[in-house]
């Protein structure tokens, strides 16, 4: 019997994906555990494993093929004594039946006047009246620019028109065939598409990725509906800055394997001050306030096209050197794509750091379900008062927002408190 292999929802938020790559051709045996394709979801490109053992009959949707939904077959697998036409009979048509079918040809009918011969289309359609097999997306953006489908030449499988298509047809400046004349009174044209304004010197389109959709819909979200509250503090980072100092040049001196930055004592000083007051460490549900066990530190990093935020589990049973090391090879992993779902999924707290840029300063957005996001600002020489005297110092301003339904004012002010003076006697978080 067939199996059909679907495409897998690798992320709690991914609702499509794209094939990115197959590593098996039609006709090849596959064992258990191989590497089918590459599969790029909201977050990274990931692997998709065989889970059974048999031949790569047929590849339904092909490589570079985008937004396959969930759970759609994507490819069909024969067992043991199968031959290939059990594939091609098992495999879904191209074109579900729930896609509508263009418009059928206008028939003659009475009119007061002759209709005025129709102008001939800039590409002829695939066939007269017969079913055009286009993707929904694909359709949706041809009628958004006025193309008609049927002109389109489709790369995907068995001939379907994909997106990709169809922005070449619009970047070749296929025009919109003449409507056609109606026999009953015109109805009020339709109103046109959004016209994006006219730029001096163009503009170059840059298409969304999924993980800049999901970015997106999620920060959105976030904005809309958690309340956020912000609540910004100075840290002197003088003593911590020479502590760094100090153990990286004993690691020199000693050969280990370690080399400690700022953001690895911030991580640490975050989970610290997170076991000072736990409140912190939660979510909100409509239902009851979820107090979470572990405290798992998220850190944002910056990649292509993105944002992944990596979790550093149980920081606060970690050492510096231990965060240092394990952050180094998760921020690594992550511009290359090759993070496992267990090692961006979740975390109770994140980190946002754009000291290195030379930001003093910035509230950063809260990533739900979590409840507080702090906002690292860059270290600078600033003027202060110490002992009634004026003198300088190595300043940080950070800004912790919370989902105020979650950590008021007050909760948030104690935590950003604790962590504070962690930072500015980091001895303490070495104990």
């Amino acid at each position: 019997m067939t199996i059909q292999i679907l495409m897998p929802a690798l992320s709690p938020t991914m609702t499509e994906g794209n094939i990115a790559k197959w590593h098996k051709k039609e006709g090849d045996e596959v064992a258990s555990g191989d590497l089918l394709a590459e599969i790029e979801t909201d977050k990274a490109t990931m692997e998709l494993e065989a889970v059974d053992d048999g031949v790569l009959g047929k590849i339904i949707a092909a490589e570079g093929s985008e937004n396959i939904a969930v759970n759609t077959p994507i490819a069909v697998m024969l067992e043991e004594g199968e031959d290939a036409s059990a594939a091609e009979a098992a495999a879904p048509s191209p074109a579900p039946a729930a896609q509508p079918e263009p418009a059928p040809m206008p028939q003659a009918a009475p009119a007061p006047e002759p209709a005025a011969a129709p102008q001939p289309a800039p590409a002829a359609p695939k066939s007269n009246g017969a079913r055009v097999f286009a993707s929904p997306l694909a359709k949706r953006i041809a009628a958004d620019a006025g193309i008609d489908i049927a002109a389109i030449s489709g790369s995907g499988p068995h001939g379907r028109v994909v997106k990709r298509d169809v922005d070449a047809a619009i970047a070749g400046g296929v025009a919109a065939p003449a409507a056609a004349p109606s026999a009953a009174s015109p109805a009020p044209a339709a109103p046109a598409p959004a016209q994006l304004p006219v730029v001096a010197g163009g503009y170059t389109e840059v298409p969304h990725n999924n993980m800049r959709k999901v970015i997106a819909r999620r920060l959105q979200e976030s904005k809309q509906t958690v309340p956020h509250f912000y609540v910004t503090m100075e840290c002197e980072i003088d003593k911590l800055l020479a502590m760094r100092k100090d153990l990286n040049a004993r690691a020199e001196a000693t050969g280990e394997d370690y080399k400690i930055s700022v953001n690895d004592f911030i991580i640490r000083a975050a989970a610290f001050a997170m076991k000072k007051v736990p409140d912190v460490n939660a979510s909100w549900t409509d239902e009851a306030m979820l107090l979470y066990n572990d405290i798992d530190i998220s850190v944002a990093v910056a990649i292509d096209g993105g944002l992944i935020t990596p979790i550093v589990r149980n920081a606060d049973q970690k050492g510096l050197a231990v965060i240092s090391n394990e952050m180094k090879d998760l921020a690594a992993r992550a511009r290359e794509g090759k993070l496992s779902p267990g090692e961006f999924q979740g975390g109770g707290f994140t980190i946002s750091n754009l000291g290195m840029y030379g930001v003093k300063e910035f509230a950063a957005i809260i990533n739900p379900p979590q409840s507080c996001i702090l906002a690292i600002g860059a270290g600078e020489q600033r003027p202060v008062v110490r002992d009634g005297a004026l003198t300088t110092a190595t300043m940080m301003s950070v800004t912790l927002s919370t989902d105020h339904r979650v950590v008021d004012g007050a909760l948030g002010a104690e935590w950003l408190q604790a962590f504070k003076v962690l930072i500015e006697d980091p001895l303490a978080m070495l104990l």
